[in-house]
């Protein structure tokens, strides 16, 4: 069964991602250590305690449809409203609207315990928190008068509409319609697939938010518009009203996060009332709904993120429990009787640690980035600089721990062995709920075109390039300790960053020369190796940190596994990125 890591999670966000600087600093206002420790206990005994014995029933049952309503797995409907009832939903939404407006680094850290509890169940909560986003800086001050309280109590949940049959990335092609109304309304008409939480029996009311074309709206994405649809219209004093003129259609049956309902919604149908069209406002201006959208989504990238560090942690739990109940064979060095437990074998420990590695490494990265939004809010000298950092780390974030979720996931199988394809040991269930992550909020192949397009480029290359001399100093700093068990780890890094330096200079001189095909070949690679490049220099960040948790020789030991064993990808990363567009290319005849 899962435990949160509290101790662990508490350390990463304080000497790693750099928390504790910044409440030394005073940049995080009144928040003490003290404070975020008793949140981060609280947050972990709830995922522990009522999350996770929750998990499997959702996964078995899942949700359910019957005569357009949803019915949310045995136990789900309490639990979600217990926690609301706790204030997580509001711990970063504005204090105006009921919420705590705390760092953006606690609601990462809070999210990491909520998804490795059920992945599926938190799925709720993470789409409310993007709506609130979304409401709270482009809504209208009489919705948000109407709604924001509601939602930030986590009353009522938030859904976000973009998908649409024919139009899944490329949302310049959707065909979803609103018309204006003489009243300030509109009424909007379409068909969205794919969308998560969209109907179910937790909340009282369901807040979606809905892009749609107007008649006279330019072509492609200069053409959207966003639009706050509530599933019950509200009253002015608040209370419910009328049914909307919306549904769930049918609920897709998928790979894995059974108990989340993923719902194709219809929008106008004349379903509920006599006047077909259901009852819409906008968020935002008229056309200019994308940029609205993106507020949601890059928050929403994170949060995704977090999802796959979240089943990387979850399933490294797991297969460390078993392996070190299981016994088979007899390990080199075991001298105890019968078989030894299969920890003790070479190979699978080295899965082990590569989980573990892993694990932390995307805990680090994603924690760098909530760290660097809420210093982009908060460290109003260095506003510029915070923010390009926030937009660098998050396609990193997003696409590293989500691919490491799937990664692990597929370890922790291997090692339970033949009973981790057998789903009564719930091995399974964390690679089948690990594998949507690199697809939703943007598959990591266009994260990697975001990071390498948009993100690189950046001040003329200048903040990439300034976060790779910062990284070069922690090598620096790992090369100068007089600490015991780092090994070659130094050598690692300085390889590591030496190849991550030279394929950042090869990819931003393509794009400077107009070479866009070749530098979008290796943009996938050129993810990875930031990631593993990072993952290297954050656990040694930890192994440096010298703390009062006796852990130190454990964060050394893994760093050095890291970097020894893990950190030798970049180099082939590096030759794909520089040398691998033109055989590509070439290849690309025999799929024609």
């Amino acid at each position: 069964m899962y435990k949160a890591p509290v101790e662990e999670i508490a350390f990463t966000l304080k000497h790693v991602a750099g928390m504790a600087q910044s409440i030394d600093g005073g940049i995080l206002g009144d928040l003490g250590e003290d404070l975020v420790d008793a949140i981060l206990a609280e947050a972990g005994r709830f995922a522990t305690e009522e999350i996770a014995p929750l998990a499997e029933i959702g996964d078995r049952q899942g949700a359910r449809l019957s005569n357009g309503e949803v019915r949310t797995p045995d136990g789900w409907r309490d639990l979600y409203r217990n926690w609301a009832a706790g204030g997580w939903n509001g711990l970063t939404a504005p204090e105006q609207f009921g919420g705590q407006a705390l760092p953006h680094m606690l609601n990462v850290a809070a999210l990491e315990m909520w998804n490795s509890g059920s992945m599926a169940f938190a799925l709720c909560p993470t789409l409310t928190m993007g709506a609130v986003e979304a409401v709270n800086v482009h809504g209208s001050a009489s919705l948000k008068e109407k709604y924001l309280a509601r939602m930030v109590s986590g009353e009522w949940t938030g859904t976000m509409n973009l998908t649409e049959p024919h139009a899944g990335s490329d949302l310049g092609v959707l065909k979803a319609r609103a018309e204006r109304r003489d009243d300030g309304s509109y009424r909007i008409f379409g068909q969205k697939i794919f969308i998560t939480w969209g109907e179910h029996d937790a909340a009282d009311n369901i807040i979606h938010l809905v892009l749609a074309r107007l008649p006279d709206a330019p072509a492609g994405t200069r053409g959207i518009s966003l639009f706050l649809v509530p599933k019950f219209l509200v009253n002015d004093d608040g209370s419910l009203g009328s049914r909307n003129d919306l549904h769930c259609h049918s609920l897709e049956h998928k790979l894995g996060i059974h108990g989340s309902p993923t719902c194709t919604m219809i929008y106008g149908d004349g379903r509920f009332g006599a006047e077909k069209g259901a009852v819409g406002w906008l968020i935002g201006e008229e056309n200019k709904g994308l940029a609205c959208m993106f507020t949601m989504m890059n928050n929403a990238r994170l949060a995704v993120g977090m999802q796959g560090v979240a089943i990387c942690e979850a399933a490294t739990q797991k297969a460390i429990a078993y392996a070190r109940e299981r016994t088979q064979g007899r390990a080199p060095g075991w001298s105890g009787a019968g078989m030894s437990p299969i920890i003790d074998h070479p190979d699978v420990a080295r899965m082990l640690l590569t989980m573990k590695a892993l694990t932390q490494g995307a805990r680090a990265i994603a924690y760098a980035c909530a760290h660097a939004i809420d210093m982009a809010h908060r460290a109003a000298d260095r506003r510029a600089h915070w923010q390009e950092r926030a937009a660098l780390l998050t396609p990193i974030a997003k696409s590293f721990a989500t691919d490491a979720g799937v990664e692990v996931a597929s370890l922790g199988i291997q090692v339970h062995g033949g009973m981790g394809f057998i789903e009564e040991t719930g091995a399974a269930r964390y690679l089948r709920d690990a594998r949507i992550a690199p697809i939703y909020e943007g598959t990591n192949g266009i994260q990697a075109i975001d990071l390498v397009t948009r993100k690189l480029p950046l001040s003329d290359g200048g903040e990439v390039r300034a976060f790779i001399a910062e990284l070069k100093a922690i090598a620096g700093s790992v090369r100068g300790s007089n600490i015991d068990g780092f090994g070659m780890t130094a050598d690692r890094l300085e390889a590591s960053l030496a190849d991550l330096q030279e394929a950042t200079d090869w990819l931003l001189a393509s794009l400077a020369e107009g070479r866009l095909a070749q530098a979008l070949s290796g943009a996938t690679a050129y993810q990875r190796l930031f990631g593993l490049a990072l993952t290297g220099c954050y656990l040694a960040k930890g192994g440096l940190a010298r703390t009062a948790d006796g852990a130190a020789e454990g964060r050394v030991a893994l760093c050095r596994f890291a970097a020894e064993n893990l950190l030798s990808e970049t180099a082939a990363l590096k030759d794909c990125i520089v040398n691998g567009a033109e055989s590509l290319a070439a290849a690309r005849t025999i799929l024609a």
